[in-house]
């Protein structure tokens, strides 16, 4: 089997992904299988910088040399190979952002992430004027508020675009960008699958923009759909990339990719009426719709499939923060009495007591913020636990309790998909720590979301894995769409578990929620008063 391998390496038959997510680059390569052959990863952070959150390009390219050069060495561990070559590569990075550059490639500012919160009146007045919900952290709304600022790089620029898009450029000379990152750039047409035409129009007919000396539909990226194969790995993005100088150039490069994006292609949710959830520290879901929304909710983002098809994400900044404090305590009051219980273990005891507290949680109620949660309009968080006098306080209760706060923004989020759009769910898949203990998180999560809830039997390797199989969608002859060749080639056979919802949770979910979303004045209130 390992000669197998070392001849698809050999040969240049494996393809590449790189994924600079928030906490760590991690580089996949995979055969054309789509299984894992090597990996190599880099932990880096972001930095406040005159109250900026930013990454530096050096740090950028330092990460990517040693992701790689890890991912290389791994390679010549386990199969006794050099690579010199690749099939396809690709690369995703977190979305949105702000990447300005003047007619001769140099930035213009330093890199604005999306974790930064200065483009509120930009965004506002997006929003109204496209009749379209346009977040702070969408690229659009950076390069308004920066003109609103009167920056004076804004007459300079040349090209906007993204993290992963920057990379690409740098490696293929290509300004461009998948459909699913563009569409957190700019609002996309779907029927169309470009930048909406309409939108640009507006757009350019703001005074102050009208003020630049560029236009808007110049500077963007060229969009593409998955499975383009037109960029090429140039020599000298070989040696940017590879400072031994052992790769060659003339990979196909697939277009690059949003984190959303991977993920939705990690998880096999890409066609209407799937959808997947990441619940982690913070949690959001991404719903392929059948049809565009109707109206205009400042709680759902509207972004793209990396083929084009239009999805709902709704974001929510807290998730699990509150019950691993929960868990912190139970092990602190283990050592207490001198029990020996794992970490792993005590998370299953807890979460699976839950499923044996009453459908409501008993009058205990829970609200998990960490950090202000824009979804529920709570500006600064403040982590509360409530109940009735009368409430059935128990541990069953409690947890259960953590659980549906983990979950609650997310279904508040969700409930204006399905009660003012009447979105029908086939199937959502669930990944994230929430997810770890079996059958408790998607049980739940399907009362949440009124929808199946999916989790593969094996974890799915995350964005870096999901950008490789993009690579070699694009690079490999499949003859099929991207919907087709996931579901027939990628995921053929893969062993899931399915929960369906459950009516007496979900009854018990809305009447708890009715009385969260009437304590979140207390929550909002708590900001306020404790400090």
């Amino acid at each position: 089997m390992e000669k197998n391998i070392a001849e698809i390496i050999e040969s240049g038959k494996a393809s590449l992904g790189i994924e600079l997510g928030s906490t760590r680059i991690k580089a996949v390569l995979i055969a054309p299988d789509t299984s894992v052959l090597a990996a190599g990863d880099y932990t880096w952070e972001n930095k406040l910088e005159n109250g900026i959150w930013t990454y530096s390009l050096d740090d950028v390219w330092a990460g990517l040399r040693s992701a790689y050069s890890e991912l290389v060495n791994d390679a010549a561990q386990k199969y006794g190979v050099k690579i010199t070559k690749l099939r396809a590569l690709g690369f995703s990075a977190m979305m949105h952002g702000y990447l300005p550059f003047d007619k001769n490639g140099e930035l213009l500012t330093p890199f604005r992430t999306w974790r930064n919160t200065k483009q509120a009146q930009a965004a506002d007045e997006l929003t109204e004027l496209f009749g379209f919900n346009i977040p702070q952290r969408w690229s659009i709304a950076h390069l308004y508020q920066a003109i609103l600022n009167g920056e004076e790089h804004t007459k300079d620029i040349a090209f906007l675009t993204t993290l992963a898009g920057y990379v690409h450029w740098r490696l293929t000379g290509e300004k461009t960008l998948g459909i699913g990152e563009a569409s957190g750039m700019f609002p996309i047409d779907s029927a169309k699958l470009d930048y909406n035409g309409e939108m640009l129009e507006k757009f350019s007919s703001i005074p102050a923009v009208q003020a630049m000396p560029w236009n808007i539909r110049d500077i963007l990226p060229k969009v593409l759909l998955a499975g383009d194969n037109s960029a090429r790995l140039s020599d000298e993005g070989a040696k940017l990339l590879d400072e031994t100088g052992a790769l060659q150039g003339g990979a196909i490069v697939c277009p690059p990719e949003g984190d959303a994006g991977t993920g939705m292609v990690a998880t096999n949710a890409v066609l209407p009426g799937t959808g997947n959830i990441s619940a982690g520290t913070s949690v959001f879901s991404m719903v392929v719709l059948r049809k565009e929304l109707q109206g205009v909710y400042s709680k759902i983002d509207m972004v793209t499939t990396p083929s084009g098809a239009p999805v709902a994400m709704v974001h929510c900044n807290n998730c699990s923060s509150e019950i691993d404090a929960w868990v912190k305590i139970f092990t602190q009051y283990n050592s207490l009495i001198g029990a020996d219980i794992k970490k792993p273990d005590l998370y299953d005891k807890l979460y699976e007591i839950a499923l044996t507290g009453d459908s409501d949680c008993g009058g205990v109620y829970a609200y998990n913020y960490f950090s202000g949660e824009p979804v529920t309009d709570v500006e600064e968080g403040r982590p509360m636990l409530v109940r009735t006098p009368d409430a059935n306080f128990n541990i069953a209760n409690l947890m259960r309790a953590q659980l549906f706060s983990a979950m609650a923004a997310l279904k508040y989020g969700n409930d204006i998909l399905s009660d003012k759009e009447n979105v029908q769910i086939d199937c959502l898949t669930g990944h994230g720590g929430l997810f770890k203990t079996p059958k408790v998180g998607q049980k739940l999560m399907a009362a949440a979301m009124k929808a199946p809830i999916a989790v593969m039997k094996t974890a799915a390797e995350g964005g870096a894995w999901g950008i490789a199989v993009l690579a070699e969608f694009a690079g490999g002859e499949h003859g099929a769409s991207l919907p087709e060749y996931l579901e027939n080639e990628v995921f053929k056979g893969a062993e899931k578990t399915v929960e369906e919802p459950c009516e007496n949770d979900i009854a018990g979910f809305n009447k708890f929620m009715k009385n969260y979303i009437a304590g979140l004045e207390a929550e909002r209130k708590a900001a306020e008063t404790i400090k």
